[in-house]
This record gives structure tokens, sequence and C-alpha cells, in this order.
């Protein structure tokens, strides 16, 4: 079997999105990449049902490798991502209700609290409408996300993609993204929001990306720091 490990972390994560509420029933995915192939969800699968050994290898053009099940219908979309943008090692899809709101809207998310500068490095964008299916969602999504500093993107009438260096870095962004998507809609019904000022997302940005946190090695689990 090939890439068991990354197999079996798949099927853990994937039960995180319902338990986030970022999905309904099958809808959603989470792929990794391995080289030049991926892992990806299987079609029409419900989460509980999922085990590492439904889980489907593609290579990087979504033609399958391994696997007894047909891969997700946004297979392509996936894989488009990958040969497109080498430093994506995890992508996301959801349909979160909030999120999925501001898409159905048209609107990005607007930067207005710190959490969304943190993580986002300012507004979250709306990309255009894009059939299911072929590359067209792949396409929009690297268009707009190349060279951007936020790891979600939300496409008008659609939903969700998330990216990051790992599966578990995109499942992040992706509980994130609804997260702020759900407080900035609340905000918008109390009156006008308040964008953060740009000068202050950099600083916020990049406070959190280069030192909030633990370093690698900086603590060993179970002994104390002086």
């Amino acid at each position: 079997m090939t890439c068991p490990d990354l197999r079996a972390e798949l099927t853990r994560l994937h039960l995180e999105l319902p338990r986030n509420g970022l999905v309904t029933w099958t809808s959603g995915n989470i792929s990794a990449r391995h080289g030049e192939l991926m892992v990806i969800k299987p079609s029409g699968v419900t989460f509980e049902d999922l085990t590492p050994d439904s889980m489907v290898v593609t290579d990087l053009h979504a033609n399958v490798v391994e696997g007894a099940f047909s891969p997700s219908s946004d297979t392509a979309t996936h894989a488009y991502i990958y040969r497109h943008l080498p430093h994506v090692g995890g992508i996301v899809h959801t349909h979160s209700p909030y999120a999925t709101a501001w898409a159905a809207n048209a609107r990005e998310i607007p930067c207005v609290l710190t959490a969304m500068a943190d993580e986002f490095g300012g507004p979250i964008p709306c990309g255009e409408f894009a059939l299911i299916g072929g590359e067209e969602i792949g396409a929009e999504v690297v268009r707009v996300l190349r060279g951007h500093r936020s790891p979600a993107i939300i496409l008008k009438n659609h939903g969700v993609f998330t990216i990051g260096s790992t599966p578990r870095a995109a499942l992040k962004a992706a509980v994130m993204c609804e997260d702020v998507a759900r407080t900035v809609f609340l905000a918008c019904q109390l009156g006008n929001v308040q964008r953060i000022a740009q000068e202050h997302i950099d600083r916020l940005y990049d406070r959190y990306q280069g030192v909030y946190g633990q370093r690698p090695g900086t603590l060993t689990p179970g002994k104390g720091t002086a």
C-alpha cells in the first residue's frame, strides 16, 4: 500500500471537518501531497465510514494510482493546485456555512479582526465562479492565492478552499476561516465594521508568523524550563 501513514492521518483529519461544523453529509474533502502523488478522500463516502484503505492515491494529473474507490469529484482541482503551487502539501475544501454565505454574496471577508491579520495577513479573498469537476476551480484558486498571504479563498457561489504546507495546516486555515467568517458576519449586523489599518495588519502578521508559539526543539515534552 502506498503511503499508509498519510492515509491514516487523512482519515483522522477528515473527522475534524464535521466536528468543527465545516461540512454536512459527504461534502468536503482533504488531500495530501506525497511527492508526485496525492492522497484524497473517496467520493460520496461518509466521514465516519472512512478508513485508511478507502483513501485514493492519484498522480498530479488526477489519474488513479491506487484505491478501490472513485476519488473525490474535486480531485482535478487538488491536482491542479499541487502542480502549480509546489510549496503546498495539503488542501482542504468545505462548504462551511458562514464563509460560504460570504461567497454567495461574492464578497471578500474584510480584515477587521486581529485573528484575521494573524492567520490570513489581510482579507480572505473571493474568487470567481467556476464549474466543479475539471481544473477550472484549481486554476481560479491558483490565480488568486499565488503570491497572496491568505491560505484561504472563498469561491463565488461555492465554498472554501484552503492550502498549507501540510494537511493539518490547511485544516487549521479552514477552521479559522469559518470562525472569522462567523464573527465578521455578526459584527456586520451591529453596524459598520472597522477595518484594521494595513500597517497594523503587517505587524500583526509578522509577529504571529515569526514569533508566536514554540520554535521546534524549544521544549521537550515532560520537562520544564527555567
